[in-house]
């Protein structure tokens, strides 16, 4: 390996641990669901502003977007709420069947016919399960993933004790419903997946890849798997990529850009 590649992940491995600490320590503040905000009365809606849900991934919780929360309310999105799914859950179905039922009540309370989704790692995939299978995409107008194991993950073969961890085998059941036929799918799909992620093996499993989708990958360069949610420049890159899915973006596939670099 090229002694600049080994610098750079040193430096991705050594933020992932700075990043995994404070995330430790935030943790039991987001082991109890948040309070919900209040119905939004007809009023006040904001055109163009959907309501924007968080969905965590694998033993974590709504506390791993406390940094990317603060800089969507910061800019424009008043409506940002967080889910958590039990920790029980055993099946990927069952939380995008629980996703759908929180994002038929965000509609009702808000008075939007739409909103947009930011999954990380297994949440986004719960997101895209709840769009793809159960009719989600009548709902969903922007799915953002980041390093969501789209085609499996193979790192930590002692973790397949889990359930959970199996579904997101290259291979399992669930990934081969989602490389099945979408047709006519509506949301618009953007998946950061970054070339240090050591959680996603390969790397490039994070890559959404669907003939019958509207996809935007963003490659991003220089950080890890925990960083994804709480780095500065991928949160401008999540906003920029809910603007995008506004009334007027196009029905036409997006191809990659270069990589965006975060080193």
């Amino acid at each position: 390996m090229e002694l600049t590649k080994v610098t750079a992940l040193m430096k991705a491995t050594a933020l992932e641990l700075a990043i995994l600490t404070g995330h430790l320590v935030l943790y039991p503040s987001g082991i109890v669901a948040e309070r919900l905000s209040p119905a939004t009365p007809p009023a006040a809606l904001t055109p163009g502003r959907r309501p924007v849900l968080l969905l965590h991934g694998f033993v974590d919780n709504r506390s791993v977007f406390v940094l990317l929360r603060r800089s969507l309310t910061r800019n424009g999105r008043h409506s940002v709420e967080s889910l958590n799914y039990s920790p029980l859950t055993c099946d990927l179905r069952t939380a995008a069947e629980l996703l759908g039922r929180r994002v038929d009540e965000i509609r009702a309370r808000t008075g939007h016919a739409e909103v947009d989704i930011v999954g990380h790692s297994l949440g986004g995939l719960i997101a895209r399960y709840y769009v793809q299978r159960l009719g989600g995409d009548s709902r969903v107008r922007t799915l953002v993933m980041l390093g969501t194991p789209h085609s499996g993950t193979t790192v930590a073969p002692l973790a397949d004790a889990h359930p959970l961890v199996r579904q997101m085998r290259p291979g399992s059941a669930v990934l081969r419903e989602l490389a099945g036929p979408s047709p006519g799918c509506r949301t618009r799909f953007v998946s950061f997946w970054s070339d240090l992620d050591q959680v996603m093996v390969p790397a490039e499993t994070a890559r959404l890849d669907h003939p019958d989708l509207l996809v935007h990958n963003v490659r991003v360069s220089g950080i890890g798997h925990l960083a994804l949610p709480v780095h500065p420049t991928v949160a401008t890159g999540v906003r920029e990529a809910l603007d995008a899915g506004g009334p007027e973006a196009s029905g036409r596939r997006e191809e990659e850009p270069g990589a965006t670099s975060v080193a």
